[in-house]
């Protein structure tokens, strides 16, 4: 039952990461510090004041960021890669595997994939609020992301299973969303293109002295 709690616990907090980068490290930080959640050996760093204050200052700079127009689609395309390391690295800090490899790999295909659904998910969001609202609608985006990586990494370490259960309807949600928007561009591309029709010859004229 330890292990479960442990993984729901790591890859939640991984998907998470997908919403906001550091806001789910932060909360991990400070729960291991107060010892309401434990990390696997190796991993007591992540409870020092060091990172706490590191998480701290930037958690506000990422916050702050993505309430200026246009910036947040730079920070997505930045956040893309970024995410699925810090969703690897807090799903392994969590997860009870004794082989390294394995956990490492783990941790890569459960929090990395599970951060990099939910942050491609949110991108599409954002684009499509900045191609319809020209980006006026953006900060209500942001205000949404932020209230959900922040809720959910809190209900966390309080309610693990319940937690878990939410995030997973939404990585669940994303997915399908990313699959049928590839493949509407698969038929799209399929389509093949109809040749205009040819053009009817001219009539014949008549001869000059049959007019």
């Amino acid at each position: 039952m330890e292990w479960i709690m442990s993984a729901c616990v790591g890859v939640g907090l991984a998907a998470c990461c997908g919403f906001r980068i550091f806001v789910p490290m932060l909360v991990a930080a400070a729960a291991t510090h107060f010892g309401l959640i434990g990390t696997m050996p190796g991993f007591e760093w992540l409870g020092s004041w060091t990172a706490i204050i590191g998480l701290s200052i930037a958690t506000s700079v990422e916050l702050v960021a993505y309430y200026i127009p246009w910036v947040d689609n730079i920070l997505d395309a930045i956040a893309m890669p970024v995410s699925v390391i810090a969703g690897t690295l807090l799903s392994t800090s969590f997860l009870r595997v004794d082989d390294s490899m394995v956990r490492w790999c783990m941790g890569l295909m459960l929090g990395g994939g599970s951060a990099g659904i939910v942050q491609a998910g949110t991108s599409l969001l954002r684009l499509g609020s900045t191609a319809t609202t020209g980006g006026l609608a953006n900060p209500v985006v942001a205000t949404s992301e932020n209230a959900a990586s922040l809720g959910l990494s809190v209900l966390m370490v309080f309610l693990p299973l319940v937690a878990f259960a939410a995030v997973l309807c939404i990585v669940l949600f994303f997915a399908f969303r990313l699959l049928g928007r590839r493949r509407l561009s698969f038929t799209k591309a399929d389509v093949p293109l109809t040749p205009p029709a040819p053009l009817a010859p001219p009539p014949p004229s008549l001869p000059e002295d049959e007019r």
